[in-house]
């Protein structure tokens, strides 16, 4: 059987740009995705992790978790690293919002084995 084809979104900077178009990006190629026989998916690793839950209340940041609570919402994947949420004592809070918790290593491993292309911000 063959795997579909699939998009891995990576926002990892935290700047304000990084954060809101790299989601955004995820949001516009998830409309168009299913009618391509594709997956798309969302990873947050390193600083923009730390803007899920930082309590900024900045545009960028609350635009960003808004659009992730609508990527999640829509059903898309959206993932972050498990030992960075524990270590920032967030795993909980991010659990709660529907986050996929994985160990960063292996999702990255798992993107190579799935042949995804990943775009990261």
């Amino acid at each position: 059987m063959r795997q579909m084809p699939k998009t891995v979104i990576h926002v990892f900077h935290d700047d304000d740009h990084s954060i809101t178009t790299g989601t955004r990006v995820a949001q516009r190629i998830q409309e168009i995705a299913p009618d391509h026989d594709c997956g798309v998916e969302v990873f947050c690793f390193g600083p923009a992790q730390r803007r899920l839950t930082d309590g900024d209340a900045s545009e960028a940041s609350a635009t960003y978790n808004r659009q992730i609570d609508e990527l999640i919402a829509g059903g898309v994947v959206v993932g972050a690293c498990v030992n960075a949420a524990r270590a920032d004592g967030t795993e909980a809070e991010l659990v709660r919002r529907g986050l996929n918790l994985r160990v960063a290593r292996d999702e990255f491993l798992r993107f190579t084995l799935e042949q995804a292309t990943v775009i990261t911000f």
